[in-house]
């Protein structure tokens, strides 16, 4: 290939194709490179989040979900259904097909904007070049101005349950399950092992979770995260938090788990066991001895706050630097570095990225959490309202959770906003916007909210921040 680019992508998840498409958008000759095989032995882009990540597994949350509500539910609104099924072949050739029709536009989107899509691995060496190497082990160098790495991350392994082909998998493999387990171990109570968990939990698994640290999501506002494990385990899930999976053996077509909890040593058999732990920086020899390009010392590429490494004109991003795992981060970084490279000011907020739990109620946050400005001493005001107390959440038979909205006690500016609840990601989202904007609690507390609307428990959140709630009875002010 005797083509130089202006910008070599490598890597085709949302951080990688995102910022090929937005590259050539500027003007940039741009040139991605993946290696994704899928199950029909296509080259496809779109990588872990397309293929295997996001959108396979809310593809399956949602039948999931529907089949749960068929099921348990539809009788609180007068509907008989009779025995409701599920035919778990149709389920997963529903989820490839949203895959399918995702990755195909993906390539549809290159062929628009001009992408050229190189199919294979890359290699990024000094003075700007990558060395690619196409699935059928053919080499070439490619000369570039601009080199991006966006090569995601992958499951990590532990050695305590080693993979097996069908029996103890990682989260791709808990896409593929033919038929529902009937009892079904979990390591992690993250946001990967609690959605998996939930999808197979609400098509009839056992589910039990044994999480290591003793807090249950600790990086969450810790009244949310008591008010989920409460509504998880009404739901059926078994999370067992400080349970430290010391080893595993299998035993014809089940696993015994053994672990260590504040009793001592304990074991669980089941028929599948998901490790969900966390997931990694993919770096396996992509770096070449005299590239420039330097890790840190959990094996993240190091970058500065632009996604810019330690050699000129070549950036990473994603899930391959430091910051939060999540597809939205990498795909805007995707965008600061292609309009920083066509000579833009552009910059990444990272202080008010949200985070979404896809389980039943959702779970979602952004900003600060009250357990961190307590532990920080910062002074501030807190607003909640409860889903209880919505009339449309009501009317959806759907009142589980609150919002709850922190506010700096002197200047009333948000910093930070949690939802336990429904459509708890796209609620957070409004206070995404308003803290992007610098809003005050009382800023959103003046805006005119749809009734009736779920997203009024945001304004009364914001309400409440300053003793201003409508719906619900606000607390006593402190005595002088």
């Amino acid at each position: 290939m005797s083509k130089k680019f202006d910008v070599v992508v490598i890597g085709g998840g949302p951080a990688g194709y995102v910022a090929a498409i937005r590259c050539a958008q500027l003007g940039l000759e741009t040139a991605c490179i993946d290696k994704w095989i899928n199950k029909d032995g296509k080259a496809v882009f779109g990588g872990t989040c397309l293929n295997v990540g996001c959108i396979p597994s809310k593809a399956l949350l949602d039948t999931s979900h529907k089949y749960e509500e068929a099921k348990e539910k539809f009788s609180l609104h007068g509907i008989s259904t009779g025995d409701v099924s599920i035919n778990i072949a149709d389920m997963l050739q529903r989820k490839d097909q949203i895959v399918k029709n995702l990755t195909m536009g993906v390539a549809t989107l290159f062929k628009a904007n001009g992408v050229t899509p190189l199919e294979g691995t890359g290699k990024v060496l000094a003075g700007k070049k990558v060395e690619f190497t196409n699935h059928a082990g053919a080499t070439e160098t490619i000369d570039a101005e601009n080199v991006i790495i966006a090569t995601g991350s992958v499951p990590v392994d532990i050695p305590p349950a080693p993979k097996t082909d069908d029996i103890i998998v990682d989260s791709t493999g808990a896409l593929e399950f033919t038929e529902v387990p009937k009892r079904l171990g979990v390591i992690g109570a993250g946001v990967i092992g609690l959605e998996l968990g939930s999808v197979w939990g609400r098509l009839g698994a056992e589910v039990v979770v044994l999480e290591a640290q003793d807090n249950f999501l600790h990086l969450v506002d810790q009244t949310v995260a008591k008010e989920a494990k409460k509504l998880f385990t009404k739901q059926g899930m078994d999370i067992r938090v400080g349970a430290r999976v010391t080893g595993s053996e299998v035993n014809g077509s089940e696993v015994t788990v053994t672990y260590q909890d504040s009793e001592g040593e304990k074991s669980e058999t089941f028929d599948k066991l998901i490790v969900a732990v966390g997931r990694r920086p993919y770096t396996e020899g992509l770096l070449a001895g005299d590239s420039g390009v330097n890790l840190d010392e959990r094996g993240f590429i190091f970058v500065n706050e632009h996604c810019a490494t330690d050699a000129p004109g070549v950036y990473a991003i994603g899930d391959v630097v430091r910051g939060p795992m999540l597809a939205h981060k990498a795909s805007e970084e995707g965008v600061m570095v292609a309009e920083r490279i066509a000579g833009h000011k552009a910059q990444l907020n990272y202080d008010v990225i949200p985070s979404v739990i896809y389980t039943h109620p959702e779970i979602a946050w952004v900003g600060k959490t009250e357990d961190e400005l307590k532990a920080a001493g910062e002074a501030y005001n807190v607003g909640m309202f409860p889903f209880a107390a919505n009339g449309r959440a009501m009317a959806a038979a759907d009142t589980d959770g609150f919002v709850k909205v922190v506010a700096d006690a002197e200047t009333d500016r948000i910093l930070g906003c949690s939802v336990i609840g429904p459509n708890a990601g796209d609620l957070v989202q409004q206070i995404v916007v308003a803290m992007e904007f610098g809003s005050t609690a009382e800023d959103v507390g003046m805006m005119v909210f749809a009734h009736p609307s779920i997203s009024e428990a945001v304004h009364e959140a914001a309400l409440a921040v300053n003793n201003a709630a409508i719906h619900k009875a606000n607390r006593k002010p402190k005595k002088k």
